[in-house]
């Protein structure tokens, strides 16, 4: 399995997947069967996921090749080292509202000289005990992904000041929520929209960090990939669902 850090260094564009409301070992194993994917990030925000669930979804995701990331809240410090804990590949912030937002997430996620993450060698990341305190403060500092979402006017008018924070792997852009802070909700093609994603993409650019956003659809995601854009998601589980089931009653119309 290649991490997205690895992947994003190559230049790869990292094909993921939102699961959330359906966290079971078929979902992983379908999606690693098919192919095409190189990981997911579980919504710990809209669907309040519980530390069980992100230890079962991480490892079923490892079985199939997949790494993953966790979209939390700003809720408290508690919920993001015990997600790293729990297997997840990393974390990423959403409703974040200025640089120094941003900043306040990257020292949760990140131990000394970094950040203010809380030591405790008994979860996945350390190997469960198998790794010293050091080893597992420098291995977690090096290897954890840390993105930050643009979903908000505050995160947009800084995007260049948290593009510019050390240890920031990502910004994503939250195509929904920042279309509506716009006062344009769900208009894909209106100008105001993509000026921003073009701000975030230059900001990127500026501090040799990555960006991603949401596949709204193919038009959409093929926009953003020919400005830069290197994550792109594909689907949530729950409306992936919806749609088999859709393809299913119109492939036997006749029948329904």
């Amino acid at each position: 399995m290649k991490s997205f850090k690895i992947l994003l260094a190559e230049g790869t564009l990292c094909r993921i997947f939102c699961s959330g409301r359906i966290i079971h070992p078929v979902v992983f194993d379908v999606v690693g069967m098919i192919g095409g994917f190189h990981g997911f990030w579980i919504d710990q925000e809209h669907a309040a996921v519980s530390y069980e669930q992100i230890v079962l979804a991480s490892a079923c995701g490892r079985a199939n090749g997949l790494d993953n990331f966790v979209r939390m809240p700003m809720s408290g410090y508690s919920m993001a080292t015990a997600n790293l804990e729990a297997g997840a590949g990393g974390l990423m912030a959403a409703r974040i509202e200025s640089a120094k937002h941003a900043e306040e997430f990257m020292q949760w996620a990140k131990f000394q000289p970094r950040g203010v993450r809380g030591l405790n060698t008994s979860g996945y990341d350390a190997d469960y005990g198998g790794k010293t305190l050091p080893q597992l403060a420098h291995d977690a500092n090096r290897d954890s992904f840390v993105a930050i979402q643009i979903e908000t006017l505050g995160a947009l008018e800084e995007c260049d000041a948290i593009a510019a924070l050390e240890g920031v792997d990502l910004l994503f852009v939250g195509p929904s929520d920042l279309s509506q802070e716009l006062g344009i909700l769900a208009q894909w093609e209106n100008e105001k929209l993509w000026d921003a994603y073009a701000k975030v993409a230059a900001a990127c650019n500026k501090h040799g960090k990555n960006w991603g956003t949401i596949a709204v659809n193919p038009a959409f995601a093929k926009r953003t990939y020919d400005m830069g854009c290197r994550m792109l998601s594909f689907g949530i589980d729950a409306v992936i669902l919806r749609r088999g089931v859709e393809a299913t009653r119109t492939a036997f119309k006749d029948l329904f």
